[in-house]
């Protein structure tokens, strides 16, 4: 009998200390997680600030999950002397949030210069790339870059900067000049179908409106649907 309750004991505490040793495992790897979340935390922003243009100042704040912020500054369009300044957040499709940290990796995360140093080609705006996350902030300026993934990165930015100057102007618009929503959308289409402007989901609140909206006429509406039922075959870009 006493061999049995000896046998017995030993099982306990075995079970005891492998139950011990899975929870230290648990919490372990618990802790040893914190650190990755926050070493995979990035930010990568473009900002464009180019005197006398639609818009004068922009910029597009994207995280490593693909939440986006943009915001910024001009005239409410080429016939008014009216400023704005317009803020929006939004997310992007994931394959689109892939090739941008993706091409930050190629662009060495924009540490070192990366400007053409090339005097004689015109100015097209003072660019500003920056990257950071919790091991680094680097960042640099440029009017014109030779480097492929800085060519590409810019071009992916004027994209998703030309989409969201068409929501502004489609808030406004929808707001106090409806009958200007027509030649507006009109050229929004014509502009997502030779692949100009990307990432179609970021105005889609804003198209959903104006197809809700009975006030609107029909035609102005249909336009706003096929904008809609268009964006995830354009999210990602070129």
């Amino acid at each position: 009998m006493k061999q049995i309750t000896a046998t017995a004991a030993r099982r306990a505490d075995h079970n005891r200390a492998t139950r011990l040793c899975l929870e230290l495992l648990v919490f372990l790897a618990f802790l040893s997680a914190i650190p990755l979340c926050a070493s995979d935390a990035a930010t990568v922003t473009f900002t464009l600030d180019f005197p006398n243009s639609n818009p004068d100042h922009y910029s597009i704040s994207v995280q490593s999950d693909g939440h986006a912020k943009y915001e910024s500054s001009g005239k409410i369009s080429d016939e008014s002397d009216d400023r704005d300044t317009y803020q929006t957040e939004f997310t992007f499709s994931e394959a689109t949030r892939t090739r941008i940290f993706d091409l930050a990796a190629q662009a060495h995360y924009f540490s070192g210069k990366i400007d053409s140093g090339n005097k004689k080609i015109a100015f097209t705006g003072a660019k500003k790339l920056t990257y950071q996350d919790a091991r680094q902030n680097s960042s640099a300026n440029y009017n014109f870059s030779t480097q492929p993934a800085v060519q590409q990165l810019t071009t992916l930015f004027q994209g998703v900067e030309a989409t969201l100057e068409f929501g502004r102007r489609l808030v406004y618009f929808h707001r106090y000049q409806k009958l200007a929503l027509d030649d507006e959308l009109k050229r929004m289409e014509d502009e997502a179908r030779r692949g100009e402007i990307v990432e179609l989901q970021a105005v889609k609140p804003v198209l959903q409106q104006i197809y809700d909206d009975s006030s609107v006429i029909n035609v102005v509406r249909a336009r706003a649907l096929r904008l809609i039922e268009m964006g995830p075959s354009q999210a990602a870009g070129n």
